[in-house]
């Protein structure tokens, strides 16, 4: 046994399924879903494919068109762009805004999706955080952290602070959230995460070594929990230094395992 993972053979029938984001490297879905595809039988295999926002309808065009791929995921800076490019949405991509997942349909169509909130709150619950009845902070209202807000509205924070240094993106998120959790949302001036009892960072900060911290951790109550949806690295510098002042930690990897069940299931993988 070398511990090496299992070796997915390309041949003229595999089926292609691509990961869009700029940048790529950080990017975690082919080492998770390949090994599916292995286990399951499944003659299959997911491809990083680094995609410049200015070549986004581009990219996706081409990839549209190739007869082999059946799949998308979308990671960061793209989520909130995909959506466009998607014949049809699915119910958490008209709350979100974004998407994470695009599928080739029987007649040629794309359906979006997004499971990125779902997949965060089953990490969390799955780690003994159920956010239920809680306070909740948040810290980027981009693609990723449009479909949080939502998830975690839906398993019950008592109230969700909000915060982006885009004040569009983040009035028009609040507003599509006051719409169906009315009176649970609050913006931030500013990134102070006072009297949370779950602080969560979904901006890019921290891909970087030399990146600031999306927020102050002075500011954190001494039993609040902090999560950073970043996966590689997987112990950020907010990760790192919230530890070491004693809080609980939660790693951006879980939201893409608590994502499994869900992609399996949207693209039919058995």
């Amino acid at each position: 046994m070398t511990g090496r993972p299992p070796v997915v053979p390309v041949q003229g029938t595999t089926r292609l399924y691509a990961v869009l984001g700029d940048p790529v490297a950080q990017v975690q879905a082919p080492a998770l879903m390949n090994p599916v595809f292995v286990e399951l039988g499944i003659d299959a295999l997911v491809v990083p494919v680094h995609a410049r926002p200015h070549h986004l309808e581009t990219v996706v065009r081409g990839l549209q068109r190739v007869e082999n791929l059946d799949g998308m995921f979308v990671t960061v800076p793209h989520k909130a762009a995909v959506r466009g490019l998607a014949d049809r949405c699915g119910p958490a991509v008209a709350i979100a805004g974004s998407a994470n997942v695009l599928r080739r349909e029987a007649d040629g169509s794309w359906l979006a999706e997004n499971f990125d909130g779902s997949g965060f709150v089953t990490g969390l619950v799955g780690a003994g955080l159920d956010p239920r009845g809680s306070r909740a902070a948040l810290v980027g209202a981009g693609g990723a952290g449009s479909a949080i807000a939502a998830a975690l509205l839906a398993a019950g924070v008592d109230r969700l602070s909000l915060y982006d240094t885009d004040t569009a993106k983040l009035t028009a998120l609040a507003a599509r959230l006051d719409g169906h959790w009315p009176g649970r949302v609050h913006t931030l001036s500013g990134p102070r995460l006072r009297d949370a009892d779950l602080a969560v960072n979904a901006t890019p900060l921290g891909l970087r070594a030399d990146d600031p911290l999306p927020f102050p951790l002075q500011d954190l109550a001494p039993g609040c929990a902090v999560a950073d949806i970043i996966m590689k690295p997987r112990e950020t510098r907010l990760l790192r230094e919230a530890a070491a002042r004693g809080h609980r930690i939660h790693h951006g990897i879980h939201m893409l395992e608590g994502q499994l069940n869900s992609y399996r299931a949207f693209f039919d993988l058995r």
